[in-house]
């Protein structure tokens, strides 16, 4: 049955790995939870089992574009899915919801911010649910390297549906986090499928460099194949593709900021090979199933084994050898080390950071109980004379203590639904522009008359052949005329305070939510820099006791084991030389340096006499040697 479902929808004939047993464990009811790594196929492993049952299941996830992703892929394929998550309208929620209630949908993904709602809760207690999905689930650990107070939310919507079981995915989890997420999901018993995280094909190299953008383009330049080179901000995903393009590279770049189809048009040129080196933050690579990556540089350290390991990993899926390459300088333990009070900044100035939303949004003692607002970080942070960097992870901290939700920012596409039946359309009388457009949009984008559906204004005015005003202004009007309802896209962080303001003198920080996390933190970057120094350790030996796997033995291809081999090799090569040479000075009196090199490695040669001169077994005249007497 479920193989029916593989191949009618995905074209697939056969499951992968452990996917099957992940399926079978959630179809007959059981909390599962599968441990994946990067390409393992998670979103099969609920995707399969949902369309066998009846009902919908609840996709919980924080990874918003992903989101948007997955549901325009399944509604390709005939598979009704939708989402909700903050920055929607209210009545965008309520069509999703009551599309849910009544109109047979398979997939509702949801943001963990939306769960307890009392819309989402009113709502949920009249679908038919038949199981939960829980996807990036070591964000519902402390101990995790992404935890996310939300996720917290989950167990409580178990209770109004007690009889959905729920199906937890992960790629990356050490094993305090694989016990933390089952307790925290109430799991009734314990239920874990791993995959290894050893990947045979896969060559983890640390180059200690003084000049990384160098040593980059030397290793671009010495292999083939299409490669990811990730780095830590937006700004320098742009510089590091203008140099690579400069010196004769094909690259581009991507990261969070882009609008969607820039993101599209990057992605697919890039997958598509028309470009070879895609230039990214992290923001790059969610869903992303390319399988001949060749290479992967980091030239930046990320600060966590997790995070290193998730994106090393997008290389070689097709099991081919390639390479994970991290170019690591004597500063970046520095750096490293400066994250930790940037990222837990003293708790004195993170309760004035909550004073100074107070002030921010003119919210008086007692009062903001439920309230949202947009936030804008970099008008914050001029108004109060505060360090971004440090504010940001302030306000995420404030999130932990359930004071006030921080939604960090994401991007909401501009989106629009049909106001009017489709025969009412054709009675209007419109201009020419408002015609064309309607055609556009008709002739683009399919469900319109339905539900809310994402669009770009690139692809219309590609289609339309009008510019981006035109575009815009004759939505607008189209809107006003109450044909559709058009939302543009917005891109903002807001603020929901969740309790009244209080004085920040009684902000309490838990040691869950600060100390325990800040040493978890100084753990992770420890580890990393361990990681990033060692050079007598096997890499991939490392990163598997990181994740609590027992390596049985050594990879035999990251740089640590090559220098062994070669150190073998080396060592084999001058014992025999050391036995030739001892055998020539068998004769009495002096040989020349000539006469003993004689068929031999030169190099090999002058190392064995010194080893052979400084343990005094032989003796040196200038460039004659003899046993010693």
């Amino acid at each position: 049955m479920y193989e029916d479902i593989l191949k009618q929808y995905w074209g697939y004939d056969h499951f992968r790995g452990i996917q099957k047993d992940i399926i079978e464990s959630i179809g007959n009811g059981r909390d599962t939870l599968g441990l994946m790594p990067t390409g393992g196929g998670k979103s099969i492993t609920f995707q399969v089992p949902a369309m066998s049952m009846e009902g919908t299941c609840i996709v919980i996830t924080p990874l918003i574009a992903l989101m948007k992703d997955q549901v325009n892929h399944l509604r390709q394929l005939g598979i009704k899915a939708t989402a909700i998550y903050t920055g929607l309208t209210r009545q965008e929620i309520l069509i999703s919801l009551d599309n849910c209630i009544l109109g047979d949908y398979k997939f509702l993904y949801v943001s963990p911010e939306r769960l307890t709602t009392e819309l989402f809760l009113t709502k949920i207690r009249h679908m038919r649910i038949s199981f939960i999905t829980v996807d990036e689930a070591h964000c519902i650990s402390q101990w995790g390297y992404d935890f996310r107070p939300s996720y917290l939310k989950i167990a409580d919507i178990r209770k109004e549906i007690p009889h959905a079981p729920v199906l937890a995915l992960t790629a990356t989890a050490t094993p305090s986090v694989v016990k933390d997420i089952q307790e925290k999901l109430e799991f009734k018993e314990e239920n874990v499928f791993k995959m290894s995280f050893a990947r045979e094909n896969l060559s983890y190299i640390v180059r200690q460099t003084e000049d990384k953008t160098q040593e980059m383009e030397h290793i671009l330049s010495s292999m083939q194949g299409s490669a990811i080179v990730y780095v830590r901000n937006r700004k320098a995903t742009k510089e590091i593709s203008q140099l690579l393009n400069s010196h004769g590279f094909v690259s581009t770049f991507y990261h969070a900021g882009l609008s969607n189809i820039e993101k599209d048009v990057r992605q697919k040129a890039w997958q598509n090979d028309e470009i070879r080196i895609m230039v990214a933050t992290n923001a790059f690579g969610m869903g992303i199933d390319k399988p001949d990556v060749r290479l992967v540089i980091h030239l930046q350290i990320p600060d966590s084994p997790e995070a290193y390991f998730q994106e090393a990993g997008r290389g070689g899926r097709d099991g081919l050898r390639a390479f994970a390459v991290l170019l690591y300088h004597r500063g970046d333990r520095t750096k490293l080390l400066k994250h930790i009070p940037e990222e837990y900044p003293d708790k004195d100035y993170i309760r004035d950071i909550y004073e100074h939303l107070a002030y921010y949004y003119q919210m008086a003692m007692g009062d903001g109980f439920q309230v949202t607002k947009e936030f804008n970080l970099e008008e914050f942070c001029i108004r109060f004379k505060h360090h971004p960097v440090q504010t940001h992870s302030a306000l995420k901290i404030l999130s932990q203590t359930g004071l006030l939700e921080y939604t960090e920012e994401q991007e909401n596409s501009s989106r629009l639904i049909f106001s009017v039946r489709r025969d009412d359309l054709y009675r209007r009388e419109l201009d020419e522009i408002k015609e064309n457009l309607i055609q556009a949009i008709l002739r683009c984008y399919g469900g319109v008359f339905a539900d809310f559906v994402y669009i770009e204004e690139e692809l219309l005015m590609h289609v339309t052949k009008y510019s981006r005003q035109q575009v815009y202004e004759n939505l607008v009007a189209l809107s006003r005329l109450g044909i559709i309802q058009y939302i543009p896209r917005k891109r903002t962080p807001y603020i929901t305070w969740l309790q009244k303001r209080i004085e920040k003198e009684r902000i309490y920080f838990s040691p869950s939510i600060y100390d325990e996390r800040k040493k978890q933190l100084e753990m992770r970057i420890k580890a990393m820099i361990d990681y990033a120094e060692s050079n007598n350790t096997c890499r991939s030996t490392m990163l598997l006791r990181y994740f609590g796997e027992k390596a049985d033995k050594k990879c035999g291809c990251c740089d640590v084991c090559l220098a062994e081999k070669k150190k073998d090799r080396a060592s084999s090569q001058i014992q025999d030389t050391c036995q030739i040479i001892l055998d020539r000075l068998k004769d009495q009196g002096f040989h020349s340096l000539e006469e003993l090199m004689e068929g031999l490695p030169k190099d090999s040669v002058i190392l064995t006499l010194q080893i052979l001169v400084q343990e005094e077994v032989i003796e040196q005249t200038g460039n004659y040697f003899q046993l010693k007497k």
